[in-house]
């Protein structure tokens, strides 16, 4: 191959305002060692980098990366609520998070993340679990919701609520314990809290609420679902990760504080659902006709805050949106599993 080399202490282009073009063609084109020189440029058309021989062989020069810090709230999906009759609520999804001074279970507020710009990064979102079924006459408890991830940090799924004669399920916050005097389900440390017992006590008979981010549950009354916590990472106040209340033959108890499920009454209310990107419990049911089925638990959500001066490309099996507050961009991820790049 002939090669042209021009000799110059100093190459002046200040008057010029485009660009240096540099030699380019495919990865089959590069020159042979043989006839290159170590400090040779060109750009490999294959891969779209520019390369450099470093007297050996051709490598691909490295892009500039620059590091930065990440704040996140990653809140699995909600436990689903038990079935048939006077069921536990289902547990909220467990609870991370970075911002502020406290996050799930009682803990203190997680650190930072420190990522990179280049740097591929998983994202999922849990999705709630199912609530329980009559089944018919004997009932089925609650299933546990899925859990959500952001890179190192993940956060597990609500227990699901016990159906009558059931414990309730462990899980990120524990679900709620059928009626029959049944235990609620543990929850994870640093993420939530316990789920709350059922109660065989006439004329009051109800499962235990769903355990939440602050509080474990039953601590507002029999069958309350546990709180969940506020967090104001978008720039506005939001309650996340309540737990869904029991269900009851007296009245339909409120959901926990942050999305959780109201109870079901027997032939009067049916159990709701866990409000979807809150990671709520699903409410237990309390039987008779159309009612014996448990609530769903809520979807869980992922949201990053990081310096508008970064931007983030998502990933196509991911569903996102970015906002912006003051001097920081916020990335909420409502749906989906993939990743997420910064630039």
């Amino acid at each position: 191959m002939a090669i042209t080399k021009v000799t110059t202490d100093v190459i002046d282009m200040s008057g010029n305002t485009g660009g240096l073009v540099w030699a380019k063609g495919a990865t089959g084109d590069q020159p042979l060692p043989v006839d290159s020189t170590a400090g040779d440029l060109r750009e490999n058309t294959t891969t779209g980098k520019t390369e450099v021989f470093n007297g050996t062989e051709w490598r691909t020069l490295k892009e500039f990366i620059t590091t930065f810090a990440v704040d996140y709230l990653v809140v699995a999906g909600g436990g689903g609520g038990g079935g048939y009759n006077n069921a536990g609520g289902g547990g909220a999804g467990g609870l991370r998070t970075s911002f502020g001074s406290t996050s799930g279970g009682g803990s203190t507020a997680e650190s930072s993340l420190s990522l990179t710009t280049g740097t591929l990064y998983t994202v999922e979102v849990g999705n709630g679990g199912a609530g329980g079924a009559d089944n018919p006459g004997t009932g089925t408890s609650g299933t546990q919701g899925g859990n959500s991830i952001f890179h190192t940090i993940t956060s597990t799924g609500g227990g699901g609520g016990g159906k009558f004669d059931a414990l309730g399920g462990a899980g990120g916050s524990g679900g709620g314990g059928g009626y029959q005097n049944k235990a609620g389900g543990a929850g994870t440390s640093n993420e939530g809290y316990s789920g709350g017992s059922g109660q065989n006590v006439a004329p009051g008979y109800i499962g235990g609420g769903g355990g939440g981010a602050v509080e474990s549950g039953n601590t507002d009354g029999q069958g309350h679902g546990g709180d969940g916590l506020a967090i104001s990472i978008t720039g506005s106040s939001v309650t996340y990760a309540g737990g869904g209340s029991g269900g009851s033959n007296s009245s339909s108890i409120p959901g926990g504080d942050g999305g959780g499920g109201n109870g079901g009454y027997v032939d009067t209310v049916v159990p709701g659902s866990g409000t979807a990107n809150t990671g709520g419990g699903g409410g237990g049911a309390s039987g008779g006709a159309a009612y014996d089925t448990g609530g769903n638990g809520g979807s869980g959500v992922v949201i990053i805050r990081y310096p508008n001066i970064y931007t983030v490309t998502i990933g196509a099996a991911l569903t996102g949106a970015t906002t912006t507050d003051g001097s920081d961009n916020v990335t909420t991820f409502t749906a989906g599993s993939g990743t997420i790049t910064f630039s």
